[in-house]
């Protein structure tokens, strides 16, 4: 674990913030070696917010862009504001001579412009930039990830890939998330929760996955016709041939949220549901059989913390995921650098146009 002092600084003071501020106070309560944290500043657009986040949070500052970029006591930024700043927000952080780690939310820009500068940022930077797929720290993904790399199942044949939820149903959330309702790839379901899906496939498959087909479905008067609240690809991987389809939903009732995987192969196949995130499951030609790998909130070597059969939840693969960024020896962690990040938001980008595509033909 790296011992320097981490002094954060919070580009962002809104809900993903909270969860963020949780999970690096909760580091000590999981891990025996943990560096000094200390919550130096948050920044975001509205002084009233950031003001009262850092009071509530324990911020040493609520500091405004100009004062935050200013600040050299800041080593680590973390950017959690809108996906449309987070471009100009890791443009700002890559500036900053004193900052030598970054943590990125996703997605990690909106167009394809701000996509071709980050590659080339990418490249000129020696700085950690750590990118916000907190799934790929979940217990359960991270044992179904070393089984499935394990060979045991052979090549991939086809797969499924889900993340619902339903909240959009309701007029109230939608108010309440306008923002969100952007046209892709800056917003829209596949942006917002599908990078995390896409993500997953990458870990398991690759990331040179390819679209061939898209489509949306759901339609309400608040809403525009661009912005997608359920949407799927049919994805195929050029290298190998495996096909399938990775759908992302704001309106798919009953589902809770709901992240759900399938990948059919040649010895048999995996599966993973986050209503049962305590284990995944896999089937064998060989044998017949289906076993179900009960892994809980085992992350040996490093923690087991409050027990290996307690049922790991969201947050806690973020604090696994913040665990890995500040340093932390995890040699089974997928960690999801720039360059996935950017691999992920390529598929984000040409969802929009196959999505407008799909428009074009189908709806108008």
């Amino acid at each position: 674990m790296n011992s320097e002092k981490m002094v954060i600084g919070f580009l962002g003071a809104g809900g993903i913030a909270k969860a963020h501020a949780f999970a690096l106070n909760s580091l000590r309560y999981f891990y025996t070696e943990v560096p000094e944290i200390v919550f130096e500043a948050v920044c975001s657009a509205r002084m009233e917010s950031r003001d009262a986040f850092a009071e509530k949070f324990g911020f040493k500052k609520s500091l405004s862009i100009e004062e935050f970029k200013s600040n050299l006591d800041i080593n680590t930024v973390l950017i959690l504001g809108p996906n449309k700043v987070h471009f100009e927000h890791l443009k700002i952080a890559l500036e900053m001579p004193s900052v030598n780690r970054i943590y990125l939310e996703k997605p990690v820009c909106s167009n394809q412009e701000e996509e071709l500068e980050i590659a080339k940022l990418a490249i000129e930077t020696d700085k950690q930039i750590q990118v916000g797929f907190q799934y790929l720290q979940t217990a359960s993904v991270r044992e179904a990830l070393a089984f499935w790399h394990s060979g045991k199942l052979g090549k991939p044949i086809h797969f499924d890939l889900k993340y619902y939820h339903g909240d959009y149903l309701q007029q109230s959330y939608r108010d309440k998330r306008a923002t969100r309702l952007t046209s892709a790839p800056d917003g829209g379901a596949m942006a917002d929760l599908g990078s995390h899906g896409i993500s997953l496939l990458m870990a398991f498959l690759g990331e040179n996955l390819q679209i061939t087909s898209a489509f949306q479905a759901g339609r309400f008067a608040d809403v525009p016709e661009d912005s997608d609240l359920f949407s799927s690809l049919s994805l195929v991987h050029p290298e190998n041939f495996a096909a399938g389809t990775m759908s992302a939903s704001r309106i798919s009732s009953g589902t809770g949220d709901l992240v759900s995987l399938e990948i059919y192969a040649e010895k048999g196949m995996l599966r993973y549901s986050s209503h049962s995130v305590d284990y995944f499951e896999y089937f064998l030609e060989e044998t017949g059989q289906w076993t179900r790998q009960v892994v809980g909130s085992n992350y040996l070597p490093v923690t087991s913390f409050p027990s290996g059969h307690v049922p790991p939840g969201w947050l806690r693969s973020m604090i696994h995921a913040h665990y890995v960024f500040l340093g932390g020896n995890d040699p089974k962690a997928f960690i999801p650098e720039l360059k996935h990040g950017l691999a992920v938001q390529r598929i984000v980008r040409e969802t929009a146009k196959f999505l407008k595509t799909y428009r074009d033909l189908i709806i108008n």
